[in-house]
């Protein structure tokens, strides 16, 4: 069974460390022959008995191997913290009532070339944890069950949307024309076509087609790309959930929402009631719902609205160091407001209502507020989780915007471009819809509080450190 490093190609592994935890849970006294396998957390030798703790993404147990049992035990005391083995075994307590697998067989799988953390101190350095996040989930189990939540929240969303009759679709990640939200695009260019792509930014355009053609709920998990800086909130590279549903406006989207955000939160932490950054987190729902308009109005301590004098908007956004084109209209304007005054400090959870319609092109206007749109945002801990609203289906109306849009990009880069055969689909008949996008990074920060993005993307984006190896003699 003993194989020098890289001479082992396989090995019979009968069960998981969490599954020997268990056994042990559930029988103390009860000893089973097991095959298990993982890496080398500590080393201890005693004489002629050697102890050691081997752990597997499930936990750790104590592993102990002695002269007189284990074949080769010579070779095995010179195991090294890090290494991977196969340990054949009984399962028993030692007498100080401690889980222990008996070594009677062992495999050296792989070696470790490089000397690791100490795993009392863990890894502490965020770059290091950032740029070697192989070693982060080694060293910190912390880690470790944050990425296993995220992969659990990811489940979670897609099985409740399944619940719900949404199917589960694939459009296009490599794009000839970017849309569906304001942002600046990552840039390539395709050889074969020679032709200039785009890497999505959103999938919204393309998963509306699908409602056009008659599939009412449709819903993608996928990553989109904005070639924006870099902060606790944003990664240039980031996963997204949309949801478009066939006859739902603004409110059925509001309370999907809350749906998958609190049924989130009891998975894995147990509760709707969270903590935060030290601060406490009611995700129960049904949320707060306030329009945009009179959050800016409440901050500024006078009514301010789409009604409001232009000027006047101006004189405000002056007041408080707001820079602004001469283009932007009082829509803009209004939005400039509430995300200086307004967005950071609303804990929430709320949904902020109904945006104006110079700020969302694709949102249809509001049934009873001129000026308005069925738009909103979920707003939690001070920052945009998810974005949604009753769509536009209007091809007409969606045609004027796109117009709209362009006509701004002199003074916004991030302005959406005219895309006509998304108007050519609208024009076959859009039903009325409603369409929902969660940024799953910023919920998992949510409910695993974490402080940045790039603590629950597994390879954030990072500037190369120019770390270079080699074997040459």
């Amino acid at each position: 069974m003993r194989e020098n490093a890289g001479e082992q190609y396989d090995f019979d592994q009968t069960h998981t460390i969490g599954m020997v935890m268990d056994m042990f849970l559930k029988n103390p006294e009860e000893s089973k022959s097991v095959s298990i396998a993982g890496r080398l957390l500590s080393v201890r030798g005693q004489g002629k008995i050697s102890f050691g703790d081997i752990y597997d993404e499930t936990g750790s147990i104590q592993v102990i191997a002695s002269q007189e049992t284990t074949p080769d035990y010579e070779d095995y005391s010179q195991l090294k913290v890090g290494d991977w083995i196969g340990v054949v075994g009984n399962s028993g307590m030692t007498k100080r009532g401690q889980p222990s697998i008996f070594a009677s067989d062992w495999a050296r799988l792989a070696k470790t070339e490089v000397s690791f953390p100490d795993k009392h101190h863990g890894l502490t350095d965020p770059d290091t944890i950032y740029r070697q996040r192989y070693l982060d989930l080694i060293v910190n189990r912390d880690s470790l069950g944050r990425f296993k939540d995220r992969s659990k929240i990811i489940s979670f969303v897609r099985n409740l949307l399944e619940s719900e009759d949404f199917m589960e679709v694939e459009t296009p990640i490599l794009q000839p024309l970017y849309g569906g939200a304001a942002a600046k695009p990552f840039e390539t260019h395709h050889n074969a076509l020679d032709m200039d792509m785009y890497l999505r930014i959103a999938p919204e355009l393309y998963l509306k087609r699908l409602v056009v053609g008659g599939l009412s709920k449709v819903f993608e998990i996928g990553k989109v790309f904005r070639n924006e800086g870099i902060s606790t909130r944003h990664n240039p590279e980031f996963t997204m959930m949309e949801a478009y549903a066939a006859y739902w406006d603004y409110e059925g989207q509001m309370n999907l929402t809350e749906r998958v955000v609190s049924g989130a939160s009891e998975l894995v932490n147990g509760s709707m009631v969270i903590e935060y950054q030290g601060k406490e987190v009611d995700l129960t729902p049904p949320w707060t719902r306030e329009t945009i308009d009179n959050l800016v109005s409440n901050s500024l301590g006078d009514e301010v609205s789409m009604d409001t004098d232009l000027q006047k908007l101006r004189l405000y956004c002056d007041k408080l160091d707001i820079h602004y084109s001469d283009g932007y209209g009082k829509g803009k304007l209004l939005l400039e407001l509430y995300e200086k005054l307004v967005e950071s400090n609303l804990w929430g959870p709320i949904f902020v209502t109904d945006y104006p319609e110079e700020v969302s092109p694709l949102a249809r206007s509001h049934r009873s507020r001129s000026g308005y749109t069925e738009r909103f945002e979920g707003i939690v801990a001070g920052r945009e989780l998810c974005n949604g609203y009753t769509e536009l289906n209007n091809p007409r109306i969606q045609y004027e915007r796109f117009k709209d849009q362009e006509s701004s990009k002199g003074y916004d880069d991030e302005a959406m471009s005219m895309d006509h055969d998304y108007i050519r689909a609208l024009q076959y008949g859009l039903p009325p819809t409603a369409g929902l996008g969660i940024g799953i990074d910023r919920l998992v920060m949510l409910l695993t509080n974490a402080a940045s993005i790039r603590d629950v993307v597994l390879f954030p984006t990072l500037r190369p450190d120019g770390f270079t190896t080699s074997y040459e003699t």
